[in-house]
C-alpha cells in the first residue's frame, strides 16, 4: 500500500525489541520546514495540560512490553464502513521507541488526536505486515462523564486480546509537527523519513492510511484502517471504549 509520492518502502524489521525504550520521539536531525498545517474544524481549544503532564510523568515509569500481535485473518473485516467518517491516520516513530498514532481530518490539518503507545514502532509495523491487528484502548467510565472519549488522558491497551501496556494522549511537539508537515503531501503509504546521520533508536519510519471513524456512543469509537482497492495490505482496527 503506497502512494506515488511516498518514499521507499520499509526494509525488513527485526523481531526483537529492548525491554526499556524512550517514551517519546526526538528528531533533532530533521529539516525544519515552515508549518502550514490547518486547524481542524470544531477543535476545542481548552486543554487539560497539567493533567496530561501528570499522566505522562507516570507513563514514563512503565516498562515497554513487547506483545505478540498475531491473529489469523477471518475475512470479516469490512472493506467499506457505512456511516463512518474518513480520517487520515499515521503511525510513526523510530524503530526502537514507542510508536505514535496521529489522527487528522486530512493530511494537511493539525492532528485532532495524538497517542503514544507502549509498543515499539518496529514491532507493531512488523506484526501488521503479518496479519490483522486489533488494538483496544480501555478506560474507566466515571459518573456524570462529560469528557469526549478521545480526550481521555490515559488508556489500558490490549493487542489482539492480550494486555500490552498503556496509551497516553499528548499534545503534538514541534518534532511531531515537523513529521506531519513533511508527510502532508502523502495521502497513504509507508516508508522512512530521511534524517542527517544515524540515530541510536533506528530509522524514523511511518505508515499512513485512510481510517474510517465510527462513533458507537459517547463511550465508544472505532477507527478502521482502510486498504485501497481491497488489497491484502496491512490492516489495523483501533477501539476506544469506556467501561
Amino acid at each position: 500500500m503506497e502512494d506515488a509520492s511516498s518514499p521507499d518502502l520499509l526494509p525488513p524489521l527485526s523481531p526483537s525489541s529492548p525491554k526499556s525504550l524512550p517514551s517519546s520521539p526526538r528528531f533533532p536531525s530533521l529539516p525544519r520546514p515552515t508549518i502550514s498545517l490547518q486547524q481542524p474544524t470544531g477543535k476545542d481549544s481548552s486543554k487539560s495540560a497539567k493533567l496530561l503532564r501528570r499522566f505522562r510523568s507516570v507513563f514514563r515509569s512503565f516498562p515497554i512490553i513487547t506483545p505478540t500481535c498475531k491473529m489469523l485473518g477471518n475475512g470479516l473485516h469490512d472493506k467499506y464502513i457505512h456511516g463512518g467518517t474518513r480520517m487520515t491516520g499515521t503511525l510513526f516513530g523510530h524503530r526502537k521507541t514507542r510508536i505514535n498514532l496521529a489522527i487528522q481530518e486530512n493530511p494537511s490539518s493539525l492532528p485532532i488526536l495524538l497517542l503514544e503507545l507502549t509498543i515499539p514502532t518496529g514491532k507493531l509495523l512488523q506484526d501488521m505486515g503479518m496479519g490483522l491487528v486489533r488494538i483496544a484502548l480501555e478506560c474507566e467510565k466515571r459518573r456524570n462523564e462529560k469528557t469526549k472519549i478521545i480526550e481521555e488522558p490515559i488508556w489500558t491497551m490490549y493487542c489482539n486480546g492480550r494486555k500490552s501496556g498503556y496509551g497516553v494522549k499528548r499534545e503534538p511537539t514541534d518534532e511531531d509537527l515537523v513529521v506531519m508537515q513533511i508527510l502532508h503531501v502523502i495521502s497513504m503509504g509507508a516508508g522512512v523519513i530521511p534524517e542527517d546521520g544515524d540515530h541510536l533508536d533506528g530509522e524514523l519510519t511511518y505508515m499512513r492510511a485512510h481510517f474510517e471513524r465510527v462513533v458507537g456512543s459517547k463511550d465508544s469509537e472505532t477507527y478502521y484502517m482502510m486498504n485501497p482497492d481491497g488489497n491484502n495490505g496491512p490492516e489495523l482496527t483501533i477501539f476506544f471504549v469506556r467501561i
